[in-house]
């Protein structure tokens, strides 16, 4: 019997979906942007809007599941459902729709499950350390053969952009003050963690990092697989960083390789990338379109080996 595995990882700008087949194809790959955690910096709570978006989404990708005769399959929250104070209620309406509640990962576990899918498509195992920002999150790991830490920082696309930058196009102090925050944070892990600066290589995954890749090539039309292991530079980056950061979002929207629906936040993803290149002193990384996702599959399938 071939068996089919799927799963979705419910985040805070993006609910995304993942169905691979007992060989390892992929079935289906959608990222899509529902911007769970909107407004949960002041609120405290998932917004009512919110939550019907991101349930709109889980119910497409039932329908896809049953498609595909899923058998096994995982579902899991991250950095939003962490923090909001209404995640029981979220929870309690997914669970109507798939029949189970997701499961509430740490910022920890996350980190782990992005640096299995992240690497995976590398044959080199050597000591590697992938950065995964997501929209309330960004996670550090570090590892080779196998995970040696990852760490979780509270900041992210969504949440820097709503808490930082007020203006359009954010004002160069804003623009200094959400770095000053992310660096104050790496600064810790680099203190803490040593070997974060002692890595052979640079992993990037994730909305942001994919984002910036596409917007560095000019892509006409956003894609994601021919983005895989595109190497991107510091000096890229803090090109790209400029050119969007000081455009308003009424002209950021034309940038080739720029998906409409992140124009928004991109600057704020931005701010974080950089942090963490200025404060790592990273000359370059590695693009990755595999992440989370990949990593819950892989666990999927070693249940069934």
């Amino acid at each position: 019997m071939n068996e089919v595995f799927a799963a979705i990882d419910i985040g805070s700008n993006s609910t995304n979906l993942l169905i691979v087949d007992q060989a390892g194809k992929t079935l289906e790959r959608i990222v899509r942007s529902t911007r769970l955690g909107a407004n949960l910096t002041s609120t405290g709570v998932l917004s009512a809007e919110s939550i019907r978006r991101t349930l709109e989404c889980l119910n497409e990708y039932e329908s896809l599941i049953k498609r595909h005769n899923v058998l096994r399959r995982r579902t899991v929250a991250t950095a939003a459902c962490r923090v909001a104070k209404n995640t029981a209620e979220f929870f309690t309406a997914v669970k109507k729709i798939s029949g189970a509640e997701p499961e509430l990962i740490s910022g920890e576990i996350e980190g782990a499950l992005s640096f299995v899918g992240a690497t995976s498509s590398f044959s080199d195992k050597r000591p590697t350390l992938v950065v995964d920002i997501g929209g309330a999150s960004t996670e550090l790991m570090v590892g080779s053969e196998t995970l040696d830490f990852a760490v979780s920082l509270p900041f992210g696309a969504v949440n820097i952009t709503e808490s930082e930058l007020h203006r359009d196009p954010p004002r160069p102090e804003e623009l200094t003050n959400a770095i000053s925050l992310v660096s104050d944070a790496v600064d810790d892990v680099a203190h803490n963690y040593p070997q974060v600066s002692q890595v052979d290589r640079i992993v990037g995954v994730a909305g942001t990092i994919v984002t910036v890749a596409a917007v560095e090539v000019g892509q006409k039309v956003f894609d994601a697989n021919s983005l895989h292991e595109l190497r991107l530079t510091r000096e890229a980056v803090e090109d790209v960083f400029r050119t969007l950061a000081t455009e308003p979002l009424k002209d950021r929207v034309f940038n080739p390789g720029l998906p409409s629906d992140r124009a928004d936040i991109i600057v704020g993803g931005c701010c974080v990338l950089v942090a963490v290149m200025r404060r790592l002193q990273i000359s370059e990384l590695v693009v990755s379109q595999y992440n989370l996702l990949d990593g819950l599959i892989s666990e999927l399938r070693k249940k069934t080996s």
